[in-house]
């Protein structure tokens, strides 16, 4: 085994170095999660490269759903094994680059890099499912001062933010990518009608996107703040499950001859919503179960109900490289804001605490750390 001294010799040699205004330090502030609920800020070395890796110095990390549930479990199947730094949504500038990276990755570069990148080879990825690919190359890191690209990031899903941009906007392009994804799949028109359950960051992109498109948007949530937030991103009405007796009736109320919406969103990771969801969608409708639900969970459903009303059910999970690249243009474009999104910004040193705020649902949507 090579030791740290010889491993580091090698990446000075393979790494393009930094201008002398973006020196790389040996060491970095990062949040390292050690195990369920067990999340310490703390210094560590910066990341070493190999000749075909790139170096980002995060500018700017954003918290979400997917981070809380793997802070709360303390790991995550695929995705991260403790102890491991983690955060997945970032924009940061390049800081170092391997000698063999593509040219056109330049130190100060300002860019977005997903958390995954497929294979291209294998059979998910030659039909189109990249989504899916058997080799699917997940990558963490985001809250700390440094983050190391892997090659195939770089290469396939890795982009230069445009300059009118700003850093909290440009993160959300991760999370962005999967709800473009979930809306492809759902196979809307405009004046259509879709419900989506569940007002957090996530329903809350379903909402602006599409309403972008010219689909009426009915939101349902628990918290009156998620729901005027809904408003202002284009619902054309909102209902407060907290306070309807029957909601399924309440949202087929909404629509045209009271048949239920063309589509439903369920944005919330409850089994009792998911029955909802195909209790309240119009015969022939789509039902996009876009929130996943944890191993061994069961929920009842009427396969006759499902079968005669010619139900479309999907499941989308996760992006692939052209809904990443799709979602930075949306972004850029104006469609959608972190302003609308991002509700405090934070320091490295605050994260823990913030999860623990986030787990108590205290109103935070979004938080932007600042390494």
């Amino acid at each position: 085994m090579r030791s740290t001294t010889t491993r580091k010799a090698e990446t000075a040699a393979a790494v393009k170095t930094a201008a002398p205004w973006m020196a790389v330090p040996a060491k970095m502030n990062a949040a390292v999660l050690y195990g369920s609920e067990d999340l310490r800020v703390e210094q560590i070395d910066v990341p070493a490269l190999s000749a075909d890796e790139v170096l980002i110095r995060v500018l700017l990390a954003l918290t979400d759903g997917t981070d809380l549930k793997v802070w709360k479990r303390g790991y995550h199947a695929k995705m991260i094994q403790p102890p491991a730094v983690f955060g997945h949504e970032m924009v940061g500038e390049i800081a170092a680059v391997g000698k063999r990276v593509d040219p056109r990755w330049q130190v100060g570069m300002r860019v977005v890099a997903a958390n995954s990148a497929p294979c291209l080879r294998c059979f998910h990825c030659r039909r189109g499912q990249e989504n899916l690919c058997e080799d699917l190359l997940f990558n963490n890191g985001a809250y700390a001062e440094y983050m190391r690209i892997p090659s195939r990031i770089a290469t396939e899903n890795m982009l230069e933010v445009p300059h009118s941009v700003d850093d909290a906007s440009a993160a959300l392009a991760e999370p962005l990518a999967c709800v473009l994804r979930g809306i492809h799949e759902m196979e809307l028109r405009a004046g259509d009608t879709a419900a989506v359950i569940g007002c957090g960051p996530i329903g809350l992109k379903f909402v602006r996107m599409l309403s972008r498109r010219g689909v009426r948007v009915i939101a349902l949530a628990r918290r009156t703040q998620a729901l005027e937030i809904a408003k202002r991103l284009g619902a054309i009405a909102t209902i407060n499950v907290n306070e309807t007796a029957d909601i399924v009736a309440a949202v087929k109320a909404l629509t045209e001859d009271q048949r239920g919406p063309d589509a439903v969103v369920e944005a919330a990771g409850n089994p009792v919503t998911w029955k909802q969801a195909l209790d309240m969608v119009r015969r022939g409708g789509v039902v996009n179960f876009f929130s996943g639900l944890p191993s061994g969970t069961q929920v009842e459903i009427e396969p006759a109900a499902i079968h005669y009303s010619e139900i479309k059910l999907i499941s989308p999970f996760h992006h692939t490289p052209r809904f990443f690249r799709d979602a930075l243009e949306a972004i850029r474009r104006g469609d959608i804001s972190a302003h609308d999104f991002v509700t405090e910004e934070i320091r490295l040193a605050d994260l823990p605490q913030a999860f623990e705020r986030m787990q108590a649902r205290s109103g935070q949507i979004k938080l932007a750390v600042r390494p």
